[in-house]
């Protein structure tokens, strides 16, 4: 069997699964899709925003791009984000990064890596503007404490742009975290309260 048709075959095996312990889910999914949280993440494949925080289809709306950038003429991210906020109602928007993220690294290294050093600049502002802290610090240090400015830095973002401006002007609940997650032991960290090294 080839790698793809073994795919097909465990997403079969995965449905079979569903619809026998809820023989209404796919049918009641395929209805609505009214989740109440954003996840702007990483497209690393460590990185599963569903079930690190152990929620099922239709619970969360997904937007992943390289170092989970919020960038302000990005039309996909923006795109995402306003289809969340004005017409899904969410209630959160997540900006989740994590350690030894490969952009970030790549940010750091300073080196010509293609057409992602376009994209990789977003980062690299953030080394100039934090030069200071980030220079007393070791190699690994120094990578895990980008890793959290820059999810920091992203939701900032987020929370400057029209749409979520907007819809707070309206009364809508709406608020942003800034959520950092360990490959090491599979474990978030809210930047919001703790902005210390993994």
């Amino acid at each position: 069997m080839s790698d793809i048709t073994q795919l097909l075959q465990n997403n079969k095996e995965w449905s079979e699964e569903l619809k026998s312990s809820d023989p209404e889910f796919f049918n009641e999914l395929s209805k609505r899709q009214t989740p109440e949280y954003l996840w702007i993440g990483c497209s690393d494949s460590r990185v599963p925003a569903n079930q690190i925080v152990g929620l099922i289809p239709g619970d969360i709306f997904v937007h992943r791009n390289v170092a989970n950038l919020v960038v302000h003429t990005d039309f996909n991210c923006l795109s995402v984000l306003q289809y969340a906020v004005d017409v899904l109602k969410v209630k959160h928007v997540i900006v989740c990064g994590h350690y030894g993220c490969g952009g970030v690294e790549a940010a750091l290294q300073d080196q010509q890596f293609g057409l992602i050093d376009n994209w990789l600049g977003h980062i690299k502002d953030i080394v100039y503007k934090h030069r200071e802290e980030l220079s007393s610090l070791n190699e690994h240090d120094k990578s895990a404490r980008l890793c959290e400015l820059n999810v920091l830095e992203q939701a900032d973002n987020v929370k400057r742009s029209n749409i979520v401006k907007d819809a707070l002007k309206r009364g809508q609940p709406l608020q942003v975290h800034s959520w950092i997650y360990s490959l090491r032991n599979g474990r978030l960290k809210d930047l919001s309260k703790v902005t210390k090294q993994e």
